[in-house]
């Protein structure tokens, strides 16, 4: 792969929330999403593909640097720091999603001093354009690599009031759904960079499938598709006893939530026909590297659960949230309608993508991660039977392997042990029994021997009062406020 004439052109498409099973392809029926499908039909889909967190903005971290939370210092999802709220209020452009910017202070940017795979891009030739979501601090400049930039004044928005950075300003574009506004700067992006010399990466960060959900927020001809779906292939059980969302189940609330959510992907995926048409189009698919996948995973019903990992308190660790779509293709390069099924970590992404470069030599040292590129070629490793995969988000940590996994809430719990080849689906929490009290002490050891070698010790997470509502400045021994993190309760 590395051996091609011209450096291939990479378009990184990132959804927001979307949940490891939901697309057509990934085995649920219902789900309108024939662009995805066409991805996968073209290339590969990993069925086994974990995020690093189980919350948006540390798992974006993480994509670019290759790094873990405790490592890159990005803990929760960034409640502040993303602009200068009084600024912008002030001039009008106050964004009705949430809490608007009352939470902004001053736009810090939360990956400064470290390489992300974009820099790296950027240094050896490549032209970084970026339209959509960034999420990870000073969403008004251009950073990372990055030199064309198009993006959200904060992490979310109203699909159809929102607040778009362009050349350091805001605009609010009220009555224009987000999802197409995305589409149509990236899709001016492609044609600017396909017709230039230089080898080009493109990121295309959706909103979607993020709520609101409520059908006001969609197209009406997507809320209309899935008017009166009963959704048969998503769980319908009790609410997890520790949700933190809201009673949903029989409440009427489960038919809303999927109907909206089923819309946005389908009316992303729609948008993402059309970036897969152009790139035909425009004669770049030979040599044009397409990824799709997301920040992290969402259960929807999944264990009674409606949220990432802080759809609970405690946060949670289940395969519905810390797995992510993820789907690849490449002409000639990528064998076509293949399924990978080996445990892949969003860490891996960067020596992947600078394996596919050609630009391995220029990867960071001391990164967890390790390129699949054999895998790509449809090659099987004996070591990869021996992946073991890592999240955290904040004091909560997880190990998984392909039997195991355990789940440890430093200081006090709640602490679980699940046998995955027995219990796929979760639901039989073996933590307690002595019979497995020696197998959860090599689990615990394992996994605490591999964070010391990973982790910052003046960023660590088990040291940050990290609880699912937000972040508000860097942590540890860089914090410029008293508490990094909003307290818990603050939604």
């Amino acid at each position: 792969m590395e051996k091609t004439e011209k450096k291939p052109n990479i378009i990184m498409i990132l959804a927001d929330d979307q949940g490891p099973w939901a697309m057509h392809c990934a085995g649920t029926p219902e789900l309108y999403t024939p662009n995805l499908d066409r991805i996968a039909e073209q290339g590969m889909r990993f069925d086994s593909f974990f995020c690093a967190s189980p919350v948006c903005s540390p798992a974006r971290a993480s994509i670019l640097t290759g790094k873990m939370p405790s490592a890159h210092g990005v803990q929760d999802w960034l409640r502040s720091g993303n602009l200068d709220g009084e600024k912008f209020a002030a001039q009008g452009k106050e964004n009705p999603y949430f809490e608007g910017y009352k939470q902004e202070r001053k736009p810090i940017s939360y990956l400064e001093g470290q390489p992300t795979y974009t820099d790296i891009l950027a240094q050896n030739g490549y032209h970084c354009a970026l339209s959509g979501k960034w999420h990870l601090g000073n969403s008004i400049e251009p950073q990372q690599g990055f030199q064309e930039w198009y993006t959200i004044g904060m992490g979310g928005c109203c699909y159809y009031h929102p607040d778009m950075v362009d050349h350091g300003e805001i605009t609010v574009h009220h009555g224009e759904y987000v999802t197409d506004l995305i589409t149509d700067r990236a899709l001016e992006y492609l044609k600017e960079l396909g017709e230039g010399d230089d080898p080009f990466y493109l990121s295309v960060h959706y909103t979607a499938p993020h709520s609101p959900w409520e059908k006001e927020h969609h197209p009406a001809k997507w809320i209309d598709y899935y008017d009166g779906c009963t959704f048969p292939s998503i769980p319908n059980v009790p609410d997890h006893p520790d949700l933190r969302t809201g009673a949903v189940y029989g409440t009427g609330k489960r038919e809303e939530n999927l109907r909206g959510y089923f819309a946005a992907i389908s009316a992303m995926d729609e948008q993402i026909g059309r970036l897969l048409d152009a790139v035909e189009e425009q004669g770049l698919a030979d040599n044009t590297v397409i990824l799709f996948t997301a920040d992290n995973g969402m259960s929807m019903g999944q264990h009674g659960v409606w949220g990432k990992g802080n759809g609970t308190f405690p946060m949670n660790m289940y395969d519905s949230a810390v797995k992510v779509p993820f789907l690849i293709s490449w002409p000639g390069h990528i064998p076509a309608n293949t399924v990978c099924s080996e445990m892949i970590s969003a860490c891996d992404l960067l020596p992947t993508i600078l394996k596919l470069t050609g630009l391995s030599d220029k990867q960071p040292t001391g990164l967890p991660g390790r390129s699949f590129t054999e895998l790509l070629k449809g090659e099987q490793k004996e070591h990869r039977d021996e992946v073991v995969i890592f999240d955290e988000y904040g004091p909560v940590r997880m190990i998984r392997t392909k039997e195991w996994k355990y789940v440890h809430r430093y200081p006090y719990g709640k602490h679980e042990l699940y046998h995955l080849v027995d219990d796929p689906g979760e639901e039989k929490n073996l933590y307690g029994l002595p019979e497995y009290k020696k197998l959860v002490t090599q689990l615990k050891g394992r996994m605490e021997k591999w964070f010391c070698t990973y982790s910052d010790p003046a960023i660590d997470g088990v040291r940050s009062a990290v609880n699912g509502s937000g972040q508000l400045c860097r942590p540890g021994v860089y914090a410029i406020y008293e508490d990094p993190f909003a307290p818990k309760g603050v939604e």
